[in-house]
């Protein structure tokens, strides 16, 4: 009957570990996978938004008219003009500017350009913010009883807090 038990423990052990591995490989695997979609979208960041908007540049140098436009889209030339006052505003819904994109025979394309030039260096400074945080209060807490260590420990502490909370993906570095 002990035997059992023993057995059953190391079999929930092993699953449970196999589980978080899987898990932990999987976020891995997907924001590697999403760096690499988002990848074709760095150039697009470099690239300014007309003053007026895109409808109306685009519209302007194709030499089409506001009552052009409308036609293609069943709309009078003023609902034209208000979705290109919408869109210079910022207000304008993609469903919107899909039907835009089609009545222009152009595709409408949509996506997030990482700051930090990628998913993972995103995660990165996040899970380095939250181990600075942790470690620091810890060490101020250690030197109130004299116990605090030096700034090379601290640093090296904050790397290997980083890369556990990283390869965790702790929520926790979203509050």
């Amino acid at each position: 009957m002990l035997y059992c038990k023993y057995l059953y423990l190391h079999f929930y052990i092993f699953v449970t570990t196999f589980v978080y591995r899987t898990m932990r490989n999987k976020n891995k695997l997907l924001i590697e996978q999403l760096d690499q979609k988002l990848k074709t979208f760095h150039t697009a960041k470099e690239t300014k938004i007309p003053t007026r908007g895109w409808i109306h540049t685009i519209r302007t140098a194709l030499n089409m008219t506001l009552a052009q436009l409308g036609s293609r889209l069943n709309m009078t030339r003023q609902g034209v003009k208000r979705i290109e006052e919408s869109e210079e505003k910022g207000s304008i819904n993609l469903k919107t500017l899909r039907q835009l994109g089609e009545a222009l025979d152009l595709q409408f394309v949509y996506g997030f350009v990482p700051k930090d030039e990628t998913i993972d260096n995103l995660v990165n400074k996040h899970a380095e913010k939250l181990a600075r945080k942790i470690v620091l209060r810890t060490n101020q807490n250690m030197q109130l009883e004299n116990q605090g260590i030096k700034e090379e420990k601290v640093i090296e502490s904050i790397k290997e807090l980083t890369a556990e909370i990283k390869r965790e993906m702790r929520k926790s570095i979203w509050d």
